[in-house]
């Protein structure tokens, strides 16, 4: 597509009806290399262009906060040499991107069991939230050694301790009291997740969050995503209506 045409295409998308809080799965590296006859890592490390694509796209367009898939609990059981690649891949990346990100005006953040991490990875990913942490544009938030299901456990254990130390009762839970013990419980729930490589499902993928999210299922590799794909996420985004349980009649009344 000519950059006219992305242009045309942006144009079209409707400003006040923008995602606050766009998702990510990353699907479809190790399919991308194998395509090309080379070892899934290639597509881990030309993926790059696409992480950068996507936050750049969503921070011209005004969207504030944008959760990307990067690692999760499962990915510890992939061969141990794509896992040591990973660990490293990103490592660089971050370290390379920080330029980008600081002019970008774009705030690191990550949810996650990011203390085990390896430990050049969690202290190059701890130095970068610092170093952006006085930027006030687009949240960028990697989700590393993350689970759905382990934030879950892990905030039942915290409501468990704040119970014990009689900080909340327990008979009388309620879905806010649960929520703050998620991790980074003040940023809102996503309205738009986007996964790539056609796959159709979530993939243990913030759980809590997606109750009500818009799902975007895209063909296009992770590696080969870009502006205007997104554009297009966002753009069938906005033709659905959000009833969250209401019904059409409600929503227009």
């Amino acid at each position: 597509m000519s950059e006219k045409e992305v242009t045309q295409q942006l144009a079209t998308l409707d400003k006040d009806n923008l995602p606050k809080h766009i998702a990510v799965i990353m699907d479809g590296n190790g399919r991308w290399a194998k395509r090309r006859g080379n070892a899934r890592v290639f597509g881990h490390r030309n993926a790059i262009k696409a992480v950068r694509d996507t936050t750049e796209g969503c921070a011209e367009l005004g969207v504030q906060y944008l959760t990307l898939y990067a690692f999760s609990t499962e990915n510890w059981a992939r061969p141990k040499r794509e896992v040591d690649a990973l660990m490293e891949l990103l490592v660089a990346t971050i370290k390379s991107e920080i330029g980008t990100l600081q002019k970008n005006n774009v705030k690191l953040l990550a949810i996650g069991d990011t203390d085990n991490l390896p430990e050049r990875c969690g202290k190059q990913l701890k130095q970068a939230i610092a170093d952006t942490s006085h930027n006030t544009g687009l949240c960028l938030v990697l989700a590393l050694n993350y689970s759905g299901r382990w934030e879950i456990m892990e905030a039942m254990k915290k409501f468990h301790e704040a119970a014990a130390a009689q900080a909340i009762d327990p008979n009388n839970l309620s879905v806010d009291d649960l929520q703050q013990f998620l991790n980074n419980s003040e940023i809102p729930d996503p309205e738009l997740l986007i996964r790539t490589s056609g796959e159709m499902r979530i993939s243990n993928f913030l759980l809590w969050q997606l109750a009500y999210t818009e799902l975007y299922f895209t063909e296009v590799l992770w590696p080969d995503f870009r502006k205007t794909d997104l554009y297009d996420a966002i753009a069938v985004y906005q033709k659905r209506e959000r009833r969250f349980g209401k019904t059409s009649e409600q929503l227009s009344n």
